[in-house]
């Protein structure tokens, strides 16, 4: 196989890495895949199981770690928290998908890519589940010619499949961000402003702010004058437990890098499965001027990590133009630029996620 030919997955062999490539193998069986990681034995091993695959050693930790090889494109499921697979690949040219920058790193990496000459299309995707949060909002939001608001909430199954990276966002509860309220930006802390959700299968709880990507991007993408996401868990201790934590202060206490372990034990723990819940609300005018209120939910019964590859495969179809419209122009992409919105949704649907939009006139 010709390494130029191949779609290169970095930490391929990984919780989401895996069930990336299984689904690209799923709907592309012939496209050539390129599994890579630090340990070449465990991307031979998933290579040789996929087929029409390779194995490729690479470490993200070490500098120029393409090795000066040229892949038709990269899908980052690793943390590239130094930053060398992406100068790599802005030096290579090659178009590339990155789904794992939390916020603080996807505003480095944009400030970053602002002042770089890209000669191809670098899609940031590290919005909720791979940026299929974002991808569906926009999809809620065509029939709303004004978008007032944007609300995203998630319930996170305390029995789901998780890789570490999963779990970041909540590393950082002691940690204030921006927001956009009503067109200007404002900061708020982690786990405050909670709101009453019901979601898709009947559970009620309420969710509390958390930082994502899609703070950053839906207001400039959709224009929505307010954008929030809130999250809860649907264990009712686990919820209220980090609400305690990060109230009282103690979250901040134990937030060094001495007690990583300590925070790890309380916010990983994986299960074997669950199903993963998200309910999108926005609110803003039709186009013949009146209120309007549209609901998106979308149900993963193969839970988040799974979700989170789907983003993944929706968006290299995307960066590559194989959705029906022409791939992006070079430059910094999100997932919420222009999706092309009837192909995601056939794309999620045919891995068994349920998506609904219904619009409901605001009274």
């Amino acid at each position: 196989m010709m390494i130029e030919d191949g779609i290169l997955i970095a930490g391929g062999y990984g919780v989401v890495g895996q069930q990336i490539a299984n689904l690209i193998r799923q709907r592309h069986p012939d496209l050539p895949l390129i599994i890579a990681g630090r340990t070449l034995g465990k991307a031979d091993s998933l290579a040789q199981r996929l087929g029409k695959a390779s194995s490729f050693q690479l470490d993200v930790e070490q500098p120029n770690p393409l090795q000066g090889i040229r892949p038709r494109a990269i899908v980052a499921a690793v943390n590239d928290s130094h930053d060398y697979l992406l100068r790599d690949v802005v030096h290579s040219g090659i178009p590339y998908l990155d789904i794992t920058r939390w916020s603080a790193q996807f505003r480095n990496t944009i400030a970053q890519l602002s002042v770089e000459e890209l000669k191809v299309p670098v899609l940031l995707s590290s919005g909720w589940m791979g940026g299929v949060a974002a991808a569906i909002s926009v999809a809620a939001t065509r029939s709303l010619h004004q978008v007032d608001r944007i609300d995203i909430s998630v319930l996170f199954s305390t029995k789901d499949k998780s890789g570490p990276n999963s779990v970041e966002y909540m590393d950082r509860l002691a940690t204030p961000f921006e927001v956009t309220i009503d067109s200007k930006q404002r900061e708020v802390l982690p786990y405050t402003d909670p709101r009453s959700v019901t979601f898709p299968k009947g559970y009620t709880t309420k969710v509390y702010r958390f930082d994502t990507p899609d703070l950053l991007t839906l207001p400039s993408t959709i224009g929505a004058k307010t954008v929030a996401t809130r999250i809860a868990f649907d264990d009712a201790f686990s919820t209220n437990l980090l609400r305690v934590l990060t109230r009282s202060g103690i979250w901040k206490l134990i937030s060094g890098a001495r007690f990583t372990p300590l925070r790890q034990s309380l916010l990983y723990n994986p299960g074997s499965g669950a199903s993963h819940e998200i309910v999108i609300t926005a609110s803003g005018t039709a186009g013949d001027g009146n209120p309007t209120i549209v609901n998106a939910t979308i149900v993963d019964p193969q839970g988040q990590t799974h979700l989170t590859a789907l983003g993944a495969l929706v968006h290299l179809e995307r960066l590559l133009g194989w959705d029906g419209a022409p791939p992006p122009a070079p430059g910094i992409v999100y997932p919420d630029t222009a999706p092309q919105v009837d192909s995601a949704l056939r794309v999620l649907s045919d891995f068994g996620v349920a998506v609904s939009i219904k619009s409901v006139p605001s009274l």
